[in-house]
């Protein structure tokens, strides 16, 4: 008798209808899209914890390719612990919780615009204190998400943020692109992965690797390994791993690299190749790897969209590696879904 699906794989298999939900409702992007255009801010600020902050890596990125925007994390504990005040004249402070609760979260986004800043929400709750704290709130429409480990919210907060950064550019390419995304992230569903599980077998201990935007992936499948698979993963830049974390690849050592097609493949893919060559077990998605075992993947046209892809991907393999193991990946060891700090 075949086992039930676990709510986590139901909920991946959600993504595309998420995302097209999301895309269905554009008012609230477009209005705070034309208000940070009025507001021009000079830097942009993002608050955040767990796959909340990976979404926010992301923007970061996205934000500082597309609109020239300079973009770092600020700690929530510098408001709701230390009480700093923060020069924020010209900001714009983008806060990203699923819950909307946190109250360090919240503590961050209310001070900043306290503080002189555009504060922007991008939340699964829109009537909560995050909401009510900031300027403006995207609904991020992922629906209720019962799995601890967090799938559709992650996916469709980095969908909103992105929706946002292209209407504020008015990036038309863009647009198509984020358009297109249900029936890709429908075949990103799909695409095997298994080899990767194969791979990994009784391992301990692993790499991500990613670079520009795909680093904000290779983060957030870090954690995902921790969170489902009680199995333990760093994240690198391609660009830093040879700056010491390469000291522990040993001979098939397990590797995974996301790379999209953008302007840092060829940097991802021969990195990747280097530590082939060293004799670790690496998979790359990219069809330039001439060592490194090439995964499946979905493309989406846009750069700035592949990584959307390659975590959708990521995600259908680590739940089914979670289940192989033995681990129920919907209630992960010492975690609840809604974790409240200071």
């Amino acid at each position: 008798m075949q086992a039930p699906d676990s709510q986590m794989r139901r909920e991946i298999r959600e993504i595309p209808e998420a995302v097209e939900r999301l895309l269905a409702a554009p008012e609230a992007v477009r209005a705070a899209a034309d208000a940070i255009r009025e507001r021009d801010p000079a830097f942009a600020i993002t608050v955040a914890r767990g796959s909340s902050d990976h979404a926010c890596s992301y923007l970061k990125y996205v934000s500082e390719l597309t609109l020239g925007l300079p973009s770092a994390s600020v700690g929530p504990s510098v408001a709701s612990i230390y009480g700093a005040r923060l020069k924020l004249d010209r900001a714009l402070c983008i806060a990203v919780s699923q819950s909307g609760k946190s109250p360090d979260i919240v503590e961050l986004a209310r001070t900043a615009r306290r503080d002189g800043a555009c504060s922007v929400a991008i939340t699964n709750n829109p009537h909560s204190t995050l909401a009510e704290t900031c300027d403006h709130t995207l609904d991020i429409h992922a629906g209720p998400e019962r799995s601890v480990a967090a799938t559709k919210t992650f996916v469709t907060s980095i969908v909103a943020g992105l929706m946002l950064l292209a209407e504020w550019k008015q990036d038309e390419e863009l647009r198509r692109a984020i358009h297109r995304l249900p029936d890709l992230l429908d075949g990103a569903t799909k695409t095997d992965w298994s080899e990767v599980c194969d791979s990994i077998g009784l391992e301990e201990s692993l790499f991500t690797l990613g670079r520009g935007p795909s680093w904000a992936i290779s983060n957030e499948a870090a954690l995902k390994f921790k969170e489902t698979c009680q199995l333990h993963a760093e994240s690198y830049s391609s660009a830093e791993v040879l700056h010491g974390p390469v000291s522990i690849v040993d001979e098939g050592f397990p590797v995974l690299c996301f790379a999209a097609a953008d302007a840092a493949e060829t940097a991802v893919t021969g990195i990747a190749d280097n530590l082939a060559a060293m004799g670790a077990n690496v998979f790359v998605t990219s069809a330039q790897a001439k060592k490194a075992r090439r995964l499946e993947h979905i493309r989406t046209a846009h750069p700035l969209t592949d990584p959307v892809s390659l975590i959708v991907s990521f995600y259908a393999m680590v739940e089914q590696f979670a289940a192989r193991l033995g681990i129920d990946p919907d209630s992960p060891r010492h975690l609840k879904k809604v974790t409240e700090t200071v």
